[in-house]
């Protein structure tokens, strides 16, 4: 797929054995275990830090993955359950041009037609390298300016927090059910499962111009794709607060022997099936993702973690 977006389309066909079921997916929440002034009293809760807009995602337990039911799912989204033991902030917004002028300095390539430029507009054409740093800056100046306690960062999320963010506590297919159109997500006019037609912008759109899900999070659903601290693994991985972020050395290769990290949501240039909460994608972290988010969306995807957690998008 296109912008760095790839995505992937496999069908699977699932055989049960007689009287058996398959669990129902899950996604609760459960009490922070050790919760501060900095922790969020309930999901969405807005904190701003450094003039970044964050939102509270709960400790919980959630169905990572697709049912086998699930339309136009992948081979890769086989359901696990994982347990994500403390909350975490992430960003409201994919990070924007000008938060990247604001902290860095001048945007690390040039701006397109599809990618047009605007302080509202999302960063695009970062590497994972790229957004690492400007996830430690963020860091920097929130501990210089006391909005981020010690044991706190800035950094990009890993594959199950963008995926507990992105359905905010739905077992659906997308946050806003199991049809997705381009009036809730900025995606080509080619609704998914039935969703409803709409206009298609044809490229990026100002941060938070398509509808917020449940947590206030905007743009999980399209507009650009974000980068995630972990390698690709083809497996799902389960349990308690799943990181891969040191995982290469069981990490999926390319066919080309090269490894990638993992990316999520979708861009203007995707069908709405792409922007299912379960989708995964993989990009070589040194090639730039074109309008993505980082720790969390858009060009990139941010957002804040206890050392913890503390997360972010970019695209």
């Amino acid at each position: 797929m296109s912008h760095v977006r790839a995505q992937f389309m496999l069908i699977l066909l699932s055989l049960a054995l007689p009287g058996c079921r398959r669990a129902a997916p899950v996604n609760f929440q459960v009490a922070e275990p050790e919760p501060s002034a900095f922790t969020g009293a309930k999901a969405g809760e807005l904190r701003d830090v450094v003039g970044v807009k964050l939102c509270w995602c709960p400790a919980g337990k959630f169905t990572m993955g697709s049912p086998p039911d699930e339309p136009d799912r992948r081979l890769d989204e086989d359901p696990v359950e994982v347990t994500l033991s403390r909350g975490f902030w992430m960003g409201k917004y994919e990070v924007t041009q000008g938060q990247w002028k604001r902290f860095i300095g001048l945007l690390p390539s040039a701006l397109t037609a599809e990618l047009p430029e605007g302080d509202d507009y999302p960063l695009g054409n970062v590497t994972f390298a790229e957004a690492e740093a400007f996830c430690r800056k963020l860091t920097e100046l929130g501990r210089k300016s006391e909005d981020l306690p010690r044991g706190w960062e800035f950094r990009l999320p890993t594959e199950a927090q963008w995926e507990y963010a992105c359905r905010a506590g739905t077992t659906t297919a997308t946050a806003f059910g199991d049809k997705l159109g381009s009036k809730q997500a900025n995606v080509k006019n080619v609704p998914y499962n039935g969703g409803e037609e709409g206009p298609a912008l044809g490229k990026a759109a100002k941060v938070g111009s398509y509808p917020a899900n449940a947590w206030g999070l905007h743009d999980m659903h399209g507009n650009v794709v974000e980068w995630c601290r972990d390698w690709y693994h083809a497996k799902l991985p389960g349990g308690e607060d799943p990181d891969l972020y040191d995982g290469k050395a069981a990490a999926t290769a390319n066919r080309d022997g090269t490894f990638s990290r993992s990316r999520r949501g979708s861009a203007w240039t995707d069908n709405a099936w792409a922007s299912r909460s379960a989708l995964r994608q993989r990009f070589e972290p040194e090639r730039a993702l074109r309008p993505h988010r980082f720790p969390r969306r858009g060009g990139a995807a941010i957002g804040a973690s206890s050392v913890g957690t503390a997360s972010a998008g970019w695209t």
